[in-house]
């Protein structure tokens, strides 16, 4: 399987989110930067098995990528051999090492 992690550490806005995803993914040169075309290409252009993976999301990214949360766990729904996940960043604590916690909202 094929493992894809966006790192939200260096993610702002959704230009960023679509800049970093094309540096990772090979997207065909119609793809546009919404929702839609992201949803499309998962079902019929990308090659799969594909897990597709976020790493060091903040709580502000969980609010501001709402949509795009909910549109890839529908693609995940929908979409045999695609697989998604995503895991907050956790601050350390005073003598404690922090790690990620993974999410899962179904």
């Amino acid at each position: 399987m094929n493992t894809i992690y966006i790192d939200f550490t260096e993610i702002g806005d959704y230009e960023d989110f679509y800049t970093q995803l094309k540096e990772k993914v090979k997207l065909p040169e119609h793809f546009g930067d919404n929702l839609d075309a992201l949803s499309d290409v998962i079902s019929g252009d990308l090659e799969m098995p594909l897990h597709l993976e976020f790493v060091n999301m903040s709580v502000d990214h969980l609010e501001l990528f709402e949509d795009l949360l909910t549109t890839l766990e529908d693609a995940e729904d929908e979409v045999e051999d695609f697989t998604f996940t995503y895991y907050l960043e956790q601050y350390e604590d005073e003598g404690e090492e922090g790690e990620d916690e993974e999410i899962e909202e179904k």
